[in-house]
């Protein structure tokens, strides 16, 4: 066994006599879930965590975005994102420590709020991560900075802090990991992509204009409800009739907006789109049809010209891409330290992540970004033999099986930060190839 083997080998034992401490930060963390972009009480929990553990931290960067650096002498900088936002959800998971807590969306309405996307689990590995690194900090050598992102559900958390000068106040890494609960997979293992890992996304805002009138004499207005009705449908064929079946492509129409009682004809309808593809070419197919059919559908209908649709960008951000090389040695590594029954290799999943934009800053940066299984296995089994999906990300009812998704989120990034770093045979004594710490 490589002097290496023996570091790896003392993380798990590690991560057991940490484990009470992330299980309470977990649950502080789950409980007091915070929407994208008012993540103040997660940011100030994280970084207090972060430099209790020997940190230094910058806050409000990007946001509510935290920063911690630690320089451990000449050697590669390795950089480790974990997304802190939670989601407009209700929470049914009947846990003790499930979400009470009740907020205010971007439109001023009251909404329940809850970690239902596992950035509560994200946060607490990347302490973690934190914690074992500091441990064992007198065997290696380089940088190591550690992220903790606001907005990643609306996709501007990552650009907001990469224009706050991440890559110019901090050290530009080498280097970019991060994970990904993903609850079809056991608590227990990973997965990986080689290549594409998730999907490119754009969320667009269609305003259906008309005319708007009286319910009782519709052939004086043109009716945007029944164009908004006519569009969604044509909406519909975009990629079962003009996408190449070969390739990957989603649309969907999440919301719908208009009118206020129902003997008015309204003058708009707002549509919400939201649609993903892996190739630039599929973007820009789907962005013209969605373009073309709207304007096509109000001209058929007869609105007047200047009642034509309009169409606003939200959100927009590309495929995530593994680095190649980097996939293939820590894939290989996580082999080694989880055994191979516990890692799998897997498509491109269609959800999608702005944490590709860290590799769009040229030159470009490697990335890698895997999937964290925390799934209950005999769950899983009950659902496999009653025919039924369990509960999965964005899921009112989605609870990780806590204490094995986050010691292998521990153990799995702990061991991929110090196989890029810079090592040294120091942290062995020589008598009797134990671990100092």
């Amino acid at each position: 066994m490589e002097w290496i083997d023996h570091l790896f080998a003392w993380v798990s034992p590690a991560i057991e006599g940490d484990y009470p401490h992330l299980f309470e930060l977990y649950r502080y963390l789950h409980a007091n879930p915070e929407l994208s972009g008012e993540e103040e009480k997660t940011a100030m929990r994280l970084a207090a965590e972060l430099e209790s553990a020997g940190f230094q931290v910058t806050s409000n960067v990007g946001g509510h975005g935290v920063v911690a650096l630690y320089r451990n002498g000449d050697g590669p900088t390795i950089m480790v994102r974990a997304d802190m936002d939670a989601l407009p959800v209700r929470e049914a998971t009947l846990l003790p420590y499930a979400s009470t807590v009740r907020g205010r969306d971007s439109e001023g309405r009251e909404v329940d709020l809850m970690h239902a996307c596992g950035h509560d689990i994200h946060t607490t590995v990347l302490v973690g991560t934190a914690r074992m690194l500091m441990q064992c900090r007198d065997g290696w050598r380089g940088t190591v900075l550690l992220i903790g992102q606001p907005a990643e559900e609306t996709g501007k958390g990552a650009e907001r802090m990469i224009k706050d000068g991440l890559f110019s106040r901090f050290p530009r890494p080498d280097s970019i990991l991060a994970l990904h609960v993903a609850p079809p997979l056991p608590a227990g293992m990973v997965a990986y992509s080689d290549g594409y890992a998730m999907a490119g996304c754009a969320s667009l805002e269609l305003r259906i204009r008309g005319v708007g009138g009286h319910g009782s004499r519709p052939h004086e207005t043109k009716d945007p409800v029944v164009l908004a009705a006519e569009t969604v449908l044509l909406l519909q064929t975009v990629i079962s009739r003009e996408i190449d079946p070969m390739e990957t492509a989603v649309l969907t129409v999440g919301s719908i907006h208009g009118g206020s009682r129902s003997n008015i004809i309204p003058d708009d309808v707002l549509l919400e789109l939201n649609y993903r593809y892996f190739k630039e070419k599929v973007d820009r197919q789907i962005r013209s049809a969605i373009e073309r059919i709207a304007k096509g559908a109000a001209i058929a209908s007869g609105v007047p010209e200047d009642r034509m649709p309009l169409l606003t960008t939200i959100m927009t951000g590309p495929p995530v891409l593994n680095d190649s090389r980097l996939t293939s040695r820590l894939s290989a590594l996580f082999s080694r330290i989880l055994g191979e029954e516990n890692v799998q290799k897997v498509p491109p999943m269609s959800a999608s992540d702005d944490f590709s934009h860290f590799g769009l800053e040229e030159p470009a940066i490697p990335l890698f970004y895997f999937f964290l299984g925390a799934s209950d296995r005999e769950k899983i089994r009950k659902c496999t033999k009653d025919d039924i999906s369990s509960p999965g990300i964005h899921n009112p009812f989605f609870a990780p099986a806590a204490e094995p998704t986050i010691r292998t989120g521990v153990e799995a990034m702990t061991c991929a930060v110090l196989d890029l770093l810079a090592v040294s045979e120091d942290l062995l004594l020589p008598e009797t190839g134990e671990i100092v710490v």
